[in-house]
């Protein structure tokens, strides 16, 4: 497996299998108690709407340019695994900016806001589709001003890399945004598209669940659950190929 991950010392597998963790949902769910009845009806279904990955729902042409070549750099494509941009990270993170993810809906944003620990997660009134559109506007600027005009996704490889590992390690700011914080932000939401069900936009042909091996969104494991150190070897399944 080739090492380049965006993070030097590191392989693909290392970083997504970490990352696995975190590939959440990036919703705002909110837990709701029921009483003596049933949450839903017999027979009827609430299957989740999948995303239109055919237009871009928040970037510009030129913001999806930006987010598809950073995205594959960060998951850089080779010979068994498609990268970011072809796995569909991009369609995914466009796809939680334009919804309550994106502004931030369910979380408390009336300040009084101020710096905190890496710890306390984020500490500023941005909302992360303020902050994404923020960031690669400054990216872009930067890079107007620093490579002959050139956008970040028309640099050559080599340049994108030094400037991602600039922004991850502090050495290369942004104006009006912290560089540090947004490539944090960036790899988290990359990873979650990577291994999100491809009924969000992202996993594209389940590229990411195949990689390491997990079976999908399967109805029951039960037959498994005693089978202790055997590879179980299904074919990973989609909430999107049930509905």
């Amino acid at each position: 497996m080739k090492k380049d991950s965006g993070r030097p010392g590191q392989s693909r597998r290392q970083v997504l299998v970490a990352g696995a963790a975190l590939a959440a949902s990036v919703s705002s769910v909110r837990a709701e108690t029921f009483s003596g009845k049933l949450p839903w009806t017999p027979g009827a279904t609430s299957a989740p709407q999948p995303i239109d990955t055919s237009t871009w729902h928040f970037f510009t042409a030129d913001e999806a340019a930006s987010v598809q070549a950073l995205v594959d750099r960060l998951i850089p494509p080779d010979p068994e695994t498609a990268g970011g941009k072809d796995s569909g990270c991009a369609a995914f993170i466009d796809g939680q900016l334009a919804g309550p993810y994106g502004s931030a809906k369910g979380l408390y944003m009336e300040g009084p806001f101020q710096a905190g620990t890496p710890q306390q997660g984020p500490q500023d009134p941005a909302t992360p589709a303020e902050l994404y559109r923020a960031a690669l506007k400054s990216l872009d600027d930067y890079c107007h001003a620093n490579f002959d005009g050139k956008a970040f996704a028309e640099l050559e490889v080599a340049d994108q890399d030094a400037l991602l590992a600039g922004f991850d390690g502090g050495a290369i700011a942004l104006d009006g945004v912290d560089a540090k914080l947004f490539f944090e932000l960036l790899l988290q939401n990359t990873m979650e598209g990577f291994f999100s069900d491809p009924l969000y936009g992202g996993n594209r042909d389940m590229a990411g669940w195949k990689m390491i091996g997990f079976p999908g969104s399967r109805y029951d494991y039960r037959e498994y659950v005693e089978q202790h150190n055997r590879m179980l070897d299904l074919p990973p399944v989609s909430i999107r190929s049930k509905l």
